[in-house]
């Protein structure tokens, strides 16, 4: 749905919503999955916070496929994610090794430096699976860019 309400997402009627730039995502497939990026964009770099803005899928995995983002580092932002749909399994050089699930949500404060992962558990790899994310990437103040890297899990029922 769009934010005027229309089914039809593309539809935006200028009479009654007033938008500085409309920004529409830069479809990609990354590892498979379709991965549409938001930001940053030439019309915008920054939007508030935000330098990076990703929707993954949604994607149907069939029995045998998974979603495996190898360890990678991140320095100066924080990242939000979001499942809609499906589960990801998060594990950092920190020690944490949490699911996420729909409705939950997971705070990675990368500061002066975190390596992660984001991987289809195990238990789901032979079964037919979903996925359907959202991941914002927020850039830290400079006063907290080399702050100490935390890992923060926010359950659905929270």
């Amino acid at each position: 749905m769009s934010l005027t309400g229309s089914a039809d997402p593309d539809h935006v009627d200028c009479d009654t919503v007033a938008f500085a730039t409309v920004i529409k995502p830069r479809p990609r497939v990354i590892d498979g999955f379709p991965v549409a990026r938001a930001l940053p964009t030439s019309q915008r770099r920054l939007v508030g916070p935000f330098c990076f803005l990703d929707h993954l899928g949604p994607a149907d995995l069939a029995p045998g496929h998974a979603m495996d983002v190898r360890p990678h580092p991140h320095i100066g932002l924080a990242t939000v994610s979001y499942l809609f749909d499906g589960e990801v399994m998060h594990r950092d050089n920190l020690g944490s090794a949490q699911a996420i699930r729909p409705g939950a949500i997971n705070w990675m404060n990368a500061g002066r430096g975190i390596a992660h992962s984001e991987r289809t558990p195990e238990a789901l790899r032979g079964s037919q699976s979903q996925l359907h994310l959202l991941q914002l990437w927020v850039a830290l103040p400079l006063a907290e860019e080399e702050s100490e890297p935390t890992f923060q899990h926010h359950p659905a029922a929270s």
